[in-house]
């Protein structure tokens, strides 16, 4: 039943995989598009962030709600747009965006630190993200599977109550996605900065 489910989704996966690729992409580029001005502020806040960065001195349970918090606005916000038929866009452009981040991201690393930037974007933003885009993968197709049903019942006026048993499913998806975000943010808050901290003290700005 699951391969069966992955086989009819793969289109759906595809499109939203590569739709995340081509925010990292753009991402990566919008970091060239900066003025000199722009490259030496963000230059001074990494250097000043990673080079005074103390593991020891992070407040475990204040991080880790603002890590989850910040994780869950984004499934919830895929979640609520799911729920309505003009939200279609919404989840593409929230996939978009999050690759946006992640290439932006990691292109003012290697930028500003050239291979040692690429070597703490691998214990900084790597770890992590290879569970928060399958996890926004499989939330947003589950969204999107959801919202042309919605789309479908509306134009072929389907029975009441059809909805219910969707609604259910994608909803209990979306709650499992969330649960496993909750543990992704317990590897940001007290993994995260350990590998970070090997990491920071051989960077120097290129």
């Amino acid at each position: 039943m699951i391969h069966r489910t992955l086989k009819d989704q793969t289109p759906l996966y595809a499109f939203v995989a590569v739709l995340l690729l081509m925010g990292v992409v753009f991402g990566a580029l919008m970091v060239n598009a900066l003025t000199l001005d722009q490259q030496q502020d963000i230059s001074r806040y990494l250097g000043n962030f990673f080079l005074n960065l103390d593991p020891s001195s992070v407040d475990g349970k204040a991080s880790f709600w603002s890590i989850a918090m910040l994780q869950l606005k984004w499934v919830g916000l895929i979640w609520l747009f799911g729920l309505s038929v003009i939200g279609l866009p919404g989840i593409l452009i929230l996939d978009f965006l999050k690759g946006v981040l992640i290439g932006f991201t990691v292109g003012c690393m290697v930028g500003q630190f050239s291979w040692k930037g690429l070597l703490l974007a691998l214990v900084s933003v790597a770890p992590h993200n290879l569970i928060v885009i399958p996890v926004l993968l499989v939330s947003s197709v589950a969204a999107v599977k959801f919202s042309i049903g919605m789309i479908r019942s509306r134009v072929f006026l389907s029975r009441p109550g059809g909805i219910t048993e969707p609604f259910l499913s994608y909803t209990g998806m979306i709650v499992s996605m969330a649960v496993i975000l909750l543990g992704v943010a317990c590897f940001e808050t007290w993994i995260s900065p350990v590998l970070m901290g090997w990491v920071a003290p051989m960077l120097e700005p290129v």
